[in-house]
């Protein structure tokens, strides 16, 4: 068992429109028999996990169970780190528990497809690195915006997508399956737009894009497969670039491909590495974090290789 001075369960019941509420019993019951008895801390508003995680950390704490969505883990893992983007302790583990709309760190680390993972990966000792993405843009009211995720980073089209899913009431409720229903409804609607892109520092290049998305992991977006062969502890993040395609494109050639990662193949799709980036537009421009929206261009993300430990099991 772990020692419960060390441990905070950070649990957002509001998860998946309410549905980890509902699921709650059930998760806490699991999370009991591995880890012994403990005292859950609730989540009340967004960005409330991170001010729990901060506080928790200053009482002691060094292994933090984040339960709900990629959003949940996000916030909890911004309360662990300082601004450098470097960890508050060097000992903390980070341990998610998937119970929101996507949870694509748990996928990753094959949570999903043995359900047990999660809670063994809580309280055991075994641990892997992860790389962390740095972000700095401007919010949607013009202020600085300096935020760390682990996941992807999307802009243009992708992260209108997650914008307009994450505002509907009711679209949520459907899981995974949502930000697939949102895709024709933006792609009707989307006009492409130049951005000027920076890789490593080099000369800015400029292309009609539809949307990019720089990635560490290859799944994003309720499991589609947006950047295969994306790893989240090489150093190295993955750039892919949509081009000005058509709306039938997408809906035909691009949407279709998505769950397999072909569609990396088609003529108007890039792909590239680096480890920085910058982005700019003369068009106001959305930007997405690990599912959440932080702001709108222009904007700096880079890579600070294996900065955090992840539970495993």
């Amino acid at each position: 068992m772990v020692e419960r001075s060390s441990l905070a369960v950070i649990v957002n019941r509001a998860a998946n429109k309410g549905g980890a509420a509902r699921r709650w019993p059930e998760i806490a019951m699991q999370l009991k028999a591995h880890l012994g008895s403990f005292r859950p801390l609730f989540t009340e508003a967004p960005g409330h996990a991170t001010a729990l995680a901060r506080q928790a950390l200053a009482q002691g704490a060094r292994r933090f169970v984040a339960v709900g969505g990629d959003g949940t883990v996000n916030e909890t893992l911004n309360g662990l780190l300082e601004p450098s983007g470097r960890l508050s302790a060097p000992d903390v583990v980070l341990c998610p528990v998937p119970a929101g709309t996507a949870n694509e760190l748990c996928r990753a680390l094959g949570h999903l497809e043995h359900p047990m993972g999660a809670y063994k990966a809580a309280a055991g000792t075994v641990t892997r690195s992860v790389d962390l993405l740095r972000v700095r843009c401007v919010d949607l009211a013009g202020q600085p915006v300096d935020r760390f995720g682990y996941l992807i980073v999307s802009l243009g089209a992708a992260a209108t997508i997650s914008h307009r899913t994450s505002r509907s009431r009711w679209l949520k409720k459907l899981g995974e399956i949502a930000y697939l229903l949102m895709t024709p409804v933006v792609t009707l609607g989307y006009s492409s737009r130049d951005i000027a892109i920076t890789i490593d520092g080099d000369v800015p290049r400029t292309r009609r894009l539809f949307t990019a998305m720089v990635a560490n992991t290859e799944n994003g977006g309720g499991g589609l497969k947006l950047m295969p062969g994306a790893k989240f502890d090489d150093g190295i993040l993955d750039l892919i670039e949509m081009g000005d395609v058509s709306r039938l494109g997408v809906l035909l050639g691009i949407m279709p491909k998505l769950y397999s990662g072909a569609h990396i193949h088609h003529p108007k799709v890039r792909v590239s590495q680096g480890a920085s980036f910058r982005f700019e537009s003369a068009v106001e421009t959305l930007v997405d974090l690990d599912g959440e929206t932080v702001g709108r261009l222009p904007l700096e993300v880079s890579v600070l290789p294996r900065a955090f430990s992840v539970g495993a099991a």
